[in-house]
C-alpha cells in the first residue's frame, strides 16, 4: 500500500467516505486500506470508465490509467467516462478529468500507451491490483503473464454483443487459477470487437461496476469470485456461476508456483 500504516482521514474524508465506514465489511480499517492502494487499470474505455470512476469515488488513493486511444463520437454510447466536447482527447486524460471532478484529492497517474511485455514489467510491481479492461486476447495473455510473475492479483472483465463475463485471478493463493489456466495461449479465439459486432450500452457498466467491486473487495482480502467465473447475459438480466480449476501443467503459472 502507498499510504502508511499510520495514515488517518480527515474530517473531509470522514465525510466523503461516510457510507463506507457504516458498513461492518468496510469501516475505518477498511477504507484507510483503499485509501492506501494503487490500483492499475489496463483500458478506458467500456469497462475502463466505470472501473476508474467507482475505485476513484470510494478513495482508492492512487490509479494509473493506461490506454493509447483517443475519445471519438463513436464511443460515447458506452464509455461513460468520455463527454462530447472531449472528442479527440486522449481517453487517459478524459478519465483523469472525469475523476479530478468526482474526487480531486487520489492521485492519478496516466500513460498513454499501448501496454507490452516491457511496459508491464517496468510498472506493475508497483500496485496492488490490475484490473484489465482490455478487449483483445494477446494484450489479456501479457497482462495474466505479468500478474503472475509480479504475483498481482488480476481483476478480468469482457463484453461483447449482450454477454459478459467476470473472474479474479490471484496466484498468491495456491488453489487460484490464472487467466491462462481457463483460456490457455495455444487456443486463441477469433478475435472479435464491438466496432464490428457490437455491444449493449449498459453491459459495460455492470461488468465494469462489478470489477470495481472486486478490485476493492481484493484490497480488503474479501474476493470471494477467485476460482470462479460469473457469465452476465444482458438480455433476461441472468448470470451463471461456473467453478474453475488450476491447470497443474498451465505454460504460463504452472512453473512459476513451482519455482516459489
Amino acid at each position: 500500500m502507498t499510504q502508511p500504516a499510520s495514515y488517518a482521514m480527515n474530517d473531509q474524508q470522514l465525510l466523503r467516505y461516510a457510507r463506507h465506514l457504516l458498513l461492518d465489511n468496510v469501516g475505518v480499517e477498511g477504507q484507510n486500506q483503499i485509501l492506501g492502494a494503487h490500483a492499475l487499470v489496463i483500458g478506458a474505455g467500456g469497462l475502463g470508465s466505470p472501473v476508474a470512476l467507482y475505485l476513484a469515488s470510494a478513495g482508492v488513493g492512487h490509479l494509473t490509467l493506461v490506454d493509447h486511444d483517443r475519445v471519438d463520437l463513436t464511443n460515447l454510447q458506452r464509455q461513460i467516462a468520455h463527454t462530447t466536447d472531449r472528442v479527440g482527447m486522449l481517453k487517459v486524460d478524459s478519465a483523469k478529468e472525469a475523476i479530478r471532478q468526482i474526487n480531486p484529492d487520489i492521485v492519478v497517474t496516466t500513460h498513454p500507451v499501448q501496454v507490452d511485455a516491457a511496459w508491464l514489467q517496468a510498472h506493475i510491481a508497483d500496485c496492488d491490483v490490475v484490473i484489465d479492461c482490455t478487449d483483445n486476447f494477446t494484450t489479456r495473455q501479457m497482462i495474466n503473464l505479468a500478474c503472475v510473475e509480479a504475483r498481482k492479483p488480476l481483476v478480468f472483465g469482457a463484453a461483447i454483443q449482450l454477454a459478459g463475463q467476470l473472474s479474479v485471478f490471484d496466484t498468491r493463493r495456491a488453489d487460484s487459477p490464472c487467466y491462462a489456466c481457463v483460456f490457455p495461449p495455444s487456443e486463441a479465439p477469433e478475435e472479435v470487437s464491438c466496432a464490428t459486432m457490437g455491444v449493449f450500452a449498459p453491459l459495460v457498466g455492470i461488468v465494469g461496476s462489478l470489477q470495481a467491486s472486486e478490485a476493492l473487495q481484493v484490497l480488503l482480502g474479501q474476493s470471494r469470485l477467485i476460482g470462479h467465473l460469473l457469465m452476465v447475459q444482458a438480455q433476461g438480466s441472468e448470470c451463471d456461476r461456473l467453478r474453475l480449476k488450476r491447470n497443474p501443467t498451465c505454460s504460463v503459472c504452472a512453473s512459476h508456483r513451482a519455482a516459489l
